[in-house]
């Protein structure tokens, strides 16, 4: 029994690629181009892409918006029956309507047309019969015909609904190379993503500011050192010639401070000094740097674990400290054996 449902269901997903495969190759080149070129406008003179369909054309319209508006080009659905009363005041004369409809008969959609000339907009229609009416008022017709619906009764929008929606997909992903779309692009819209917080989030962005950290000077005693990693609570000091300095000439960390008193005599605990402990001169990085790039930097020291990098600005000032840790919980790095 298992099996026959797998074959079925096998035998339906097939034949909605078979849909999508067919209308790939029933798409009228020149119609394509036109409504690309059409986009290119919209997103050039800053209009809006505004996308409207009815039922599950309704559902496909709104993915299809989503998706242009992630990939920088201003889109948004907009419901036939609040357009008539009231909502297509939204629609400019420079936007573009892309309009779903699988019978092109659809009463909502058609209503709409003579106010939408009166605008002057450009309209694009998706549509399973080339010949309707909606396709007979619009400036471009796209072809989503399918041959038959994937439901048994032949009903149901299923094929039809897959194939507008690749289509959709499609015009958004050609889009993107037309306009060159790149990574850090992409990234804008997308700020709470891996992608997006790799590609925005800087060192600046995730330091503990210098604010918050009270320097010590190479002189600075044990007991003073310890208490003031206690009281920071950030796993490192930093050292300056004087607490006026702005500039770092050594890190104490947590790490630091374990190795000294295994290296010293416990006689000699209390003769050390911040300049004892410091790693001097430690690896330093640009605020302005991405973050992830600084989870390079510490995965490239050799030397030993870095877990802990000072940040400076463009005058090699000293403003804050990155921790491996704050990486971590922005979500741009994983566990590292420190």
């Amino acid at each position: 029994m298992i099996c026959c449902k797998m074959s079925a269901l096998t035998r339906c997903l097939e034949e909605e690629a078979s849909a999508i495969s067919a209308a790939a190759n029933r798409l009228n080149s020149n119609q394509v181009e036109i409504a690309l070129e059409l986009l290119d406008d919209c997103a050039t003179n800053s209009a809006k892409l505004v996308i409207s369909g009815v039922g599950k054309s309704g559902i496909v319209a709104r993915k299809i918006a989503a998706t242009f508006t992630s990939i920088g080009l201003m889109a948004i659905y907009l419901n036939p029956l609040d357009a008539l009363h009231g909502d297509l005041g939204i629609v400019a004369a420079n936007d573009v309507l892309l309009l779903l409809s699988n019978s092109g008969e659809t009463q909502e959609i058609l209503d709409m047309i003579p106010h939408l000339k009166k605008r002057n907009t450009k309209k694009i229609a998706l549509v399973g019969k080339i010949n309707s009416t909606l396709a007979n008022c619009c400036d471009v017709v796209l072809d989503g015909s399918v041959d038959r619906e994937v439901c048994p009764l032949n009903l149901a929008p299923t094929a039809s609904t897959a194939v507008a929606m690749a289509i959709g997909d499609a015009l958004a992903a050609v889009w993107m190379e037309r306009r060159g779309i790149s990574p850090a692009d992409f990234a804008i819209n997308h700020p709470a993503g891996s992608l997006g917080k790799q590609l925005t989030l800087k060192a600046i962005d995730l330091m503990i500011p210098v604010v918050r950290l009270i320097p010590l000077e190479p002189k600075t005693p044990l007991l003073e050192i310890i208490a003031r990693l206690t009281a920071d609570s950030v796993g490192a000091c930093w050292v300056a010639k004087s607490k006026t300095d702005n500039f770092i000439i050594g890190l104490i960390t947590d790490g630091d401070l374990r190795r000294a008193l295994q290296k010293y005599e416990p006689s000699d605990w209390f003769k050390l000094v911040a300049e004892d402990l410091m790693t001097k001169d430690p690896i330093k990085i640009d605020g302005n740097i991405l973050a992830v790039t600084a989870i390079e930097h510490m995965e490239k020291n050799r030397r030993k674990a870095v877990s802990v990098l000072p940040v400076v600005n463009q005058t090699n000032e000293f403003i804050g400290l990155l921790r491996l840790h704050d990486l971590i919980q922005a979500g741009l790095a994983g566990s590292v054996n420190t």
